[in-house]
């Protein structure tokens, strides 16, 4: 292990060659953890290409586990949404016993997160139609109700170009028009706007569950290291 990696070694198999989310998330974490990422190629954004991706995924996490990590992250949500809640954790539970390392999905690190911002009821976004589709099934799955869950809906090679402050309008008026939720649930890691966490939570008050964000706070409680940067909302200031 290079000494400049003394807190852990997080390996994470992420679901796009897209730039932008991974850097983004590696400035938020502290100074000595380290980040191996290997990259799926998803293109479409389709359920066929989805459900076809379990394969890789497997192949990648044999390798990081090989390599000796802490940790891996599998992201990308669909793909282990539409295993299902239940279906997902066997999966998982599987294949931490086969490869002798933790493992958490995108899905779980979301609903932990809700649950520890006490998020039984929650005002949600994503990017696109189908995603919605899929995370809803999947929430009320892990007992979850959504108030309301509306995407931008854009191409799946452009999600990267959704400005925070696009997001910030849209989830904003979204919480608006739909009284009675708990929190706030921004779903997919693909949009480079994490830090519209804060200024969400601060202008609404309620907590705000970002899909980035979850990342990151997985991996300072899996490292156990609790020094955070300021400006990116209560999970992970607080680190429940």
């Amino acid at each position: 292990m290079s000494f400049t990696l003394w807190r852990g070694v997080v390996g994470m198999v992420r679901p796009t060659r897209r730039p932008g989310t991974l850097e983004e998330l590696i400035r938020i974490l502290p100074e000595g953890i380290g980040v191996v990422p290997l990259l799926l190629n998803f293109r479409a954004g389709s359920t066929d290409e989805f459900r076809k991706s379990m394969p890789q995924y497997e192949q990648y996490t044999a390798e990081l586990a090989e390599q000796g990590v802490d940790l891996i992250i599998l992201s990308g949500a669909p793909p282990f949404m539409l295993l299902g809640y239940e279906g997902e954790a066997a999966l998982i539970r599987k294949w931490e016993k086969k490869y002798k390392v933790p493992i958490v999905t995108d899905p779980q690190m979301h609903v932990a997160g809700l649950r520890a911002m006490k998020i039984k009821k929650f005002v949600g976004a994503s990017y696109s139609a189908l995603q919605n589709q899929i995370v809803l099934k999947y929430m009320a799955e892990a007992g979850l109700k959504s108030v309301s869950m509306e995407p931008i809906d854009v191409p799946f090679d452009q999600v990267a170009q959704i400005s925070s402050e696009t997001l910030y309008a849209h989830v904003k008026k979204l919480w608006r028009k739909n009284p009675g939720a708990d929190g706030i649930y921004i779903q997919g890691g693909g949009w480079q706007t994490a830090r519209v966490v804060a200024l969400l939570e601060k202008d609404l008050q309620v907590p705000v569950v970002h899909a980035s964000i979850c990342q990151a706070w997985q991996i300072h409680k899996h490292l156990m290291v609790r020094e955070t940067m300021p400006g990116y909302g209560r999970l992970l200031d607080e680190l429940p």
